[in-house]
């Protein structure tokens, strides 16, 4: 398995996908028509990556392993290829998608940097990738968290949103504001430098460990909708702290239960 974030020009013969995708209600493929990396394919994060929006699932539920199977099979990635998943948020929705492919046991990392690091022209030419072959294979239980995991008291628990959202202050999204009770605010925003590149392993290793993550620690990642608390996931990987679980629900599935929710820092 490869490092979750790699720079472009350390594989060749990779799949590049751009997954972009805005909570302001832009569009992903839209961006991708305008302007993306030469060959890259575009991944759609509501088609390809999760299951239709409802209250008991949460804004994007994980999908059953057959529907992403077929889902990248169609878009030309098979079992033996490598993705490079980018952005232009510094990986944060890229994530999503590393996080799924890694999970599977496939080989996929983030751009570092993301589009911007990209030196050269962006391209509005779209590849033509015939189907491929891409084995269905289950979630590994050891990777995911339920709701109930999540609250159990069992693990270190990390919100991935910006403090504000954690704090209550704004929720622009789901149905009732703050945090799931016990939660440590960890942005996963935070996790890159001024200009869009991963902070250096040790540099993340002293941001869990202000959270309470520590070597050995039990962790469970979540954020709005299953979907940035990938990102904070990939630098527990980059710090060398082990892969933790993704509570996939996340806020936006707890916002519609009844559990009380947490205010302030």
């Amino acid at each position: 398995m490869i490092e979750p974030v790699v720079d472009l020009d350390e594989r060749a013969g990779v799949i590049l996908a751009d997954v972009r995708y805005y909570l302001d209600g832009r569009s992903g493929r839209a961006a991708y028509e305008a302007g993306h990396l030469p060959g890259a394919i575009f991944v759609d994060m509501d088609a390809d990556l999760a299951l239709p929006a409802s209250p008991e699932g949460g804004r994007h539920p994980l999908p059953d392993p057959d529907f992403f199977a077929a889902r990248m099979a169609a878009l030309g990635v098979g079992d033996d290829d490598t993705v490079i998943a980018y952005d232009d948020a510094g990986g944060v929705m890229a994530a999503r998608l590393v996080w799924m492919l890694r999970a599977t046991g496939h080989d996929a990392a983030l751009l570092d940097g993301g589009l911007d690091a990209y030196p050269g022209n962006l391209t509005t030419d779209v590849p033509e990738r015939t189907t491929a072959s891409f084995t269905s294979r289950p979630w590994p239980a050891e990777r995911l968290a339920s709701l109930d995991d999540t609250v159990s008291g069992s693990f270190v628990v990390l919100d991935a949103r910006q403090p504000e959202r954690f704090r209550g202050e704004s929720e622009p999204i789901d149905p009732r504001p703050g945090h799931i009770p016990g939660a440590r605010n960890l942005p996963c925003r935070d996790n890159i430098d001024a200009a869009g590149r991963f902070l250096p392993p040790a540099v993340l290793r002293e941001r869990f460990a202000t959270v309470g993550v520590a070597e050995g620690a039990e962790v469970v990642s979540y954020c709005g909708s299953g979907v940035t608390a990938c990102h904070n996931l990939l630098a527990l990987e980059r710090a060398g702290l082990g892969p933790g679980r993704l509570y996939p629900g996340s806020w936006s599935q707890y916002a519609h239960t009844d559990r009380p929710a947490a205010t302030g820092a």
